[in-house]
C-alpha cells in the first residue's frame, strides 16, 4: 500500500501543507490547449471533413463518410434487447429513481401582482436542443448517459444529441442501450475536443445544440472551455473526489473501499479520510492494505492515493466539518452516528450521504440525485446537473396604464441620474 499524506490539524503548518494537496489538481496544459484550439478551428473551418480525419486519427477508425458516424435508433434498441436481464432491470430502476427525483427540480412560471397593479412573473421555457457527451476509453458509463439524457428529458428538451467515443469501432452495448432508455434522440459515434466542437458549431451531419454537458478527459474539457459562449456548459469537470468524514465507528474495511471508489477512476482523483480519532485513520489505512488487491484497477488507485490522498486527524467533528467546506469536496459521506446533525455544519459540497449505509456509489448509479457534479472545490458556488441547467427563465413585466405612470417617475428619476436621457425619455411617455 503506498504512504498516504497524514495531516493533523493542530500542526502549525496543517494550512500551509492542505492549500498544498488543494492544489496539486493538474491545470491544463498549453499543449492540451493548442491541440484543441487547432481542433475547434478545423471543425468550424472544415465541418465534416475536418471531424471524418479527427475521429478516424484519434479513435483508429476508417470512416469515409460523415453519415455513418451516427448510429441509428434501431442500433440502440438491439443494444438494449441484447443486455442481459438482471443488468436491463438494474438499468430500468436506476432510470425511474433518477427521473422520479428529476420531476421534483423543474421551475415552473409564476405570477404576481405589485401595488400598482401590474403583472410582474417569470416564464420557464425548456431549451430546443442540447449535447451530451458521455465519456469512453478506459471504461464505459451507461450511468452518464442516464444522469444527462433524463434530466433533459424532464425538462421538455425535444432533441437531445448524444456523442460518445467509439475507440478501434468498438461500441458498447450498456451505452447504447442506456440511450435507448434514456430516450436520446440521436447518437453519433464521435469522441474528444471534435465531438464537442461539432456540437457547438455544428456541422452537415451533427446538429449545433444549445448546451453541452457531461464529463471527459482532458482534451473535453479544454473543449467545453474553448465553446463557451457560443454554447452553455454545465461545467468543467476535473478529477473525481471524495471526502469522508467518520467517528470512528464505521467498518474500515466499507470506508477502505469508498476511498477506493474514487480513486480507481484515475490517477489524479483525490480521496480523503477526516477523523477525530488517531487509531481509526490507521485501521483504515490497515483495511486500504488488506483490500486494495481485490482491485482490477489497483495500479491507478495506487497512484492516486499516493499522489493526492490523505488521512486527516482533527480536534473533533465540527472541526472535521471546517476542513470539508475548506475542501469543497464533489462527494462528502458523514459516516457519523448522527449525520443530519452535522450536515447543519456542511456547506460545501457537490452531493452529501448521510450515514453509514449510503456509500457515494449509491448516488453514481442509483439514489436518484445526478451524479454529475462540481469538482476542484466549485462546490463553493456551483451546483449539481439537474432539470434547470436546461430550462430558461424569462422575466415578465405587463404594465397597465395606471400602474405605468408610478413607474415613469420612478424610472425617470434614476435614468437622469445615471446620463441617460433616451431611457428617461422612454420612460415618462408612460407617465
Amino acid at each position: 500500500m503506498p504512504e498516504m499524506l497524514r495531516l493533523d490539524a493542530s500542526s502549525a503548518d496543517f494550512d500551509a501543507r492542505l492549500s498544498e494537496l488543494l492544489d496539486r489538481a493538474p491545470e491544463q496544459s498549453a499543449s492540451v490547449t493548442q491541440a484543441v484550439d487547432g481542433i475547434v478551428t478545423g471543425i468550424r473551418q472544415r465541418g465534416d471533413a475536418a471531424l471524418l480525419e479527427y475521429t478516424n486519427r484519434f479513435d483508429r477508425r476508417d470512416v469515409s463518410v460523415a453519415a455513418d458516424l451516427e448510429i441509428p435508433a434501431a442500433a440502440l434498441a438491439s443494444a438494449w434487447k441484447r443486455l442481459p436481464d438482471e443488468l436491463r432491470a438494474a438499468l430500468e430502476t436506476a432510470a425511474t429513481r433518477i427521473r422520479a427525483y428529476a420531476r421534483q427540480q423543474k421551475l415552473e412560471d409564476w405570477e404576481i401582482t405589485d401595488e400598482y397593479g401590474n403583472r410582474l412573473g417569470q416564464k420557464v421555457t425548456a431549451m430546443d436542443r442540447v449535447g451530451v457527451y458521455v465519456p469512453g476509453g478506459k471504461a464505459a458509463y451507461p450511468s452518464s448517459v442516464l444522469m444527462n439524457v433524463i434530466p433533459a428529458k424532464v425538462a421538455g428538451v425535444p432533441e437531445v444529441i448524444m456523442a460518445v467515443p467509439c475507440p478501434d469501432g468498438e461500441l458498447n452495448d450498456a451505452v447504447l442501450g442506456a440511450a435507448h432508455l434514456a430516450g436520446a434522440d440521436r447518437v453519433f459515434s464521435i469522441g474528444g475536443a471534435q465531438a464537442v466542437a461539432a456540437l457547438a458549431y455544428g456541422t452537415a451531419t451533427v446538429p449545433a445544440v444549445d448546451k453541452i454537458v457531461g464529463p471527459g478527459n482532458a482534451y473535453v474539457a479544454a473543449a467545453k472551455r474553448a465553446v463557451f459562449g457560443r454554447v452553455g456548459i454545465d461545467s468543467i469537470a476535473g478529477p473525481s473526489e471524495i471526502v469522508v468524514i467518520g467517528d470512528g465507528l464505521t467498518d474500515p474495511r466499507w470506508i477502505a473501499m469508498d476511498l477506493f471508489s474514487q480513486a480507481e477512476h484515475d490517477e489524479d482523483a483525490q480521496s480523503i479520510l477526516i477523523s477525530p480519532d488517531a487509531a481509526y485513520l490507521d485501521a483504515v489505512a490497515k483495511a486500504m492494505d488488506e483490500r486494495i488487491a481485490e482491485l482490477p484497477r489497483e495500479k491507478i488507485v495506487r497512484a492516486s492515493l499516493q499522489g493526492r490522498g490523505a488521512l486527516i486527524l482533527v480536534r473533533d467533528l465540527a472541526q472535521a466539518a471546517e476542513v470539508s467546506n475548506r475542501i469543497a469536496p464533489e462527494h462528502l459521506e458523514l459516516s457519523v452516528a448522527e449525520p443530519r446533525e452535522l450536515l447543519e455544519r456542511i456547506r460545501h459540497a457537490g452531493a452529501v450521504f448521510l450515514g453509514r449505509h449510503a456509500p457515494e456509489a449509491f448516488g453514481d448509479y442509483c439514489a436518484g440525485p445526478n451524479h454529475v457534479l462540481p469538482t476542484s472545490r466549485a462546490a463553493r458556488f456551483s451546483n449539481p446537473l439537474g432539470v434547470y441547467e436546461f430550462q430558461k427563465r424569462s422575466s415578465l413585466i405587463d404594465c397597465t396604464p395606471e400602474g405605468a405612470r408610478p413607474l415613469a417617475a420612478i424610472a425617470g428619476l434614476i435614468a437622469d441620474a445615471e446620463g441617460l436621457q433616451a431611457h428617461a425619455a422612454s420612460a415618462r411617455d408612460r407617465g
